[in-house]
């Protein structure tokens, strides 16, 4: 057997993306301060601009080739009973998840007597952002252009889009089958694409930890401990315990079974920091759990974009809280029932990989907190958030595969134990 054949067998893999793990953190120590940062920062962002390549043809195709599949599952009732039962359990988690936050954000109290004033600059380069509303909302999400929603990349522009396409070609069936057959081979090359960029992640995952370890390191950690173990504290819950629990009371699905097999998914969404990124790895993992091709292929890449328990639920929560702390704000319960109604029913704000902004934002916002309040704490998060992005993103992507299992295995499609994926995206 080849060097690469061996490379290219799960275990391998994943324990090869552990050792860049380490040794770019390693290499980001002691190059702290030298030629090697500005190296290890390059590597890390033209691995994330080739996967940024292909996220939007991947979304895109992905759905529509999702929603127009469903028919083979058993016609129109099959698909709108699944796609209702994925949103209700997008709510349910989310709902869990933001309220986990807020309990651990009471007891914490993160930002309790901590006094800091934004960098230079920051309120400038924060002013020049749009901040979160339920009007920005809805006027990004119809596209006045077709084309431009994939040409400047606006994510949730293109799932409205794709939605929109794909149940069309649903609603024509054979009429459809010309367009649904060239977007379905279009979807297998961009996954063919993907997968070789996939071969590469060890490489750029060296390149990724190390670049941040140089920037940062622990005089970054230090002054805002306490938000960043709230966070982590309150997205772990979500991840080992909240997940864990309905998968195996729910999903009929053995933790450590999830674990194991969604394992390089969260490894590689956590260090780089895009669900987006690790849509393909996410698919292969809900496949490798039993959930068919069909469905997997509508759920997971429109969990992608909505479903971000991390970002949209325990993260604005902990920090809203973290910001009301460090100004001395009391919250009332009504403010409380703001920040559970955005995490619920606010997750389509989170499109993309900056989507904590607008989901904190919009939080912030519902919340009352004055102008000046908001600019200046989003100010003092937006200094960390690589380090909570990564846990955060983590978190995100355990839930858009929990959530397909959970909902695969409540309509019979999934029989007996967790089966294995017939096609390893390793491969490819």
């Amino acid at each position: 057997m080849s060097f690469v054949q061996t490379y290219r067998k799960p275990k391998v893999f994943g324990f090869t993306v552990l050792g860049a793990l380490v040794l770019g953190a390693l290499a980001g120590w002691l190059g702290k301060g030298t030629w090697l940062a500005p190296v290890l920062a390059k590597i890390g962002s033209t691995f994330t601009a080739l996967l940024q390549l292909t996220v939007i043809p991947l979304v895109f195709t992905a759905i529509v080739v999702g929603i127009a599949s469903l028919r083979n599952l058993g016609g129109g009732r099959t698909a709108a009973r699944l796609g209702g039962k994925t949103f209700l359990w997008f709510a349910i988690t989310s709902f869990v998840a933001v309220l986990i936050g807020i309990a651990v954000a009471t007891i914490l109290k993160p930002g309790a007597g901590l006094q800091i004033e934004p960098a230079a600059g920051a309120l400038d380069k924060l002013a020049k952002r749009a901040s979160g509303s339920w009007q920005a909302l809805l006027d990004n999400l119809v596209p006045t252009n077709i084309f431009s929603a994939f040409t400047e990349g606006e994510v949730l522009q293109v799932v409205f889009v794709a939605v929109l396409v794909g149940f069309a070609a649903y609603a024509l069936g054979d009429k459809a089958a010309p367009f649904t057959n060239l977007v379905k081979s279009f979807f297998e090359i961009v996954q063919k694409v993907v997968g070789w960029i996939i071969l590469l992640a060890p490489i750029g995952i060296f390149g990724l930890i190390g670049n941040a370890v140089a920037s940062y390191g622990n005089s970054f950690v230090q002054p805002l401990f306490s938000l960043i173990l709230t966070v982590y504290l309150g997205t772990a819950l979500v991840l080992f315990v909240v997940y864990p629990v309905l998968l195996k009371f729910v999903g009929k699905t053995s933790p450590l079974e999830f674990f194991r097999k969604a394992g390089t998914a969260l490894q590689f969404a956590f260090v780089s920091r895009s669900s987006g990124a690790t849509l393909p790895l996410s698919r292969k993992a809900a496949a490798d759990l039993g959930v068919p091709d069909e469905y997997a292929n509508f759920a997971v890449p429109l969990g992608t974009t909505t479903k971000m328990d991390g970002c949209a639920a325990v993260y604005p929560a902990v920090a809203t809280i973290f910001i009301a702390n460090m100004f001395g704000i009391q919250l009332s319960v009504w403010q409380y029932v703001g920040i559970v109604l955005v995490a619920v029913f606010g997750a389509l704000a989170t499109a993309g990989t900056t989507g904590w902004y607008t989901m904190l934002t919009l939080t912030l916002s519902v919340v009352g907190l004055p102008p000046a309040v908001i600019a200046t704490g989003v100010a003092v998060v937006y200094a960390i958030d690589p380090i909570l992005d990564m846990m955060r993103t983590a978190t995100n992507v355990a839930g858009q595969i929990t959530v397909p299992v959970l909902v695969a295995r409540s309509e019979n499609l999934i029989e007996g134990p967790a089966a294995p994926a017939e096609k390893d995206l390793v491969n490819a």
